[in-house]
């Protein structure tokens, strides 16, 4: 076994795909399904299905990523120390619905990163793409949410990933609004005081249930419609249509500027955000040390 074994597991892994890791890895093909092959032959294991449609991580492949993560995150952070040149950038990443403490726990873990090299990623994207990122281990974390109305369908998708939920926090459902919205000035709103007003959410893409929905009470009707991509157009929406969005509360104004405030909303409903892990793979020291920074951002 060599760490460039490894590096070809994790990679082919994050692709998803021979071909496609082979170019990322600038070697051929062949050499790349080769050095696979050999190091399957050295654990007798299987690591990879090999389908049609590409390949999948068996069992025991899942679970000797995981270890070959932390080796080569390990050796780069000993090359890093010693020499300036650790062997390549320690790679992370995290996907998530649209919440500003996702962020602000994000650039708390790149301030407090100790290397001179990263390749970080921090994906807002659709919640079943969450889902499936870190299913198929694009992402080491995910974050989204849970209710009465959905948790059904959500857990068990989990379950059929191969996923763990771990609570971050309960929250009652705010709206947000912009600051100079005719809603402002009132403490708190109702689902009637919303009426004459857009109401914006997320696209969903191909999984556009109201299971899959990022907001709460997107069964409610809503006579005006205004579906988004990413957040900060919809934060442009909130001020300049007057509109709003349900969610949990939590935003930063450090990073989003003080033009969106939140509203707590009558109605008799919560919120479980949190975390999803793989179930079959130990989380790395940037993933716990995420969700310390997740910890303590939530709780400001």
């Amino acid at each position: 076994m060599t760490l460039k074994q490894l590096k070809y597991i994790v990679t082919v892994a994050e692709t998803g795909n021979i071909t496609e890791a082979a170019k990322k890895l600038f070697i051929a093909q062949p050499s790349l399904t080769s050095a696979i092959m050999e190091l399957e032959k050295e654990f007798e294991i299987t690591i990879f299905n090999r389908t049609r449609k590409g390949i999948d991580l068996t069992i025991d492949g899942e679970e000797f990523l995981g270890y070959a993560r932390q080796v080569i995150e390990q050796t780069n952070l000993i090359e890093d120390r010693y020499t300036g040149n650790a062997l390549s950038k320690p790679r992370f990443c995290v996907s998530s619905q649209h919440y500003s403490f996702v962020v602000e726990a994000f650039v708390e873990l790149l301030k407090h990163f100790e290397g001179n090299k990263y390749e970080f990623h921090l994906r807002e994207t659709q919640t079943y793409d969450i889902i499936e990122d870190v299913s198929r281990h694009k992402s080491e974390i995910g974050i989204l949410f849970i209710n009465d109305f959905n948790k059904t369908i959500i857990r068990k998708t989990l379950r059929d990933n191969n996923l763990t939920f771990e609570p971050l926090f309960n929250a009652k459902p705010h709206v947000f609004i912009g600051k100079n919205s005719p809603l402002a000035n009132k403490n708190t709103l109702t689902l009637e005081d919303l009426t004459p007003f857009p109401r914006l959410s997320y696209e969903q893409g191909e999984h556009n249930s109201f299971y899959f929905s990022e907001e709460i009470l997107s069964v409610e009707d809503a006579d005006k419609e205004l579906i988004v991509r990413d957040r900060a157009t919809l934060f442009n929406l909130l001020i300049g249509m007057n509109g709003y969005t349900i969610c949990s509360g939590v935003i930063s104004e450090e990073l989003n500027g003080p033009n969106i405030i939140a509203k707590p909303l009558d109605v008799d409903e919560h919120m479980e955000i949190g975390y999803i892990l793989h179930e079959s793979i130990k989380p790395s020291p940037l993933t716990k040390k995420y969700i310390e920074y997740l910890k303590k951002c939530v709780v400001k």
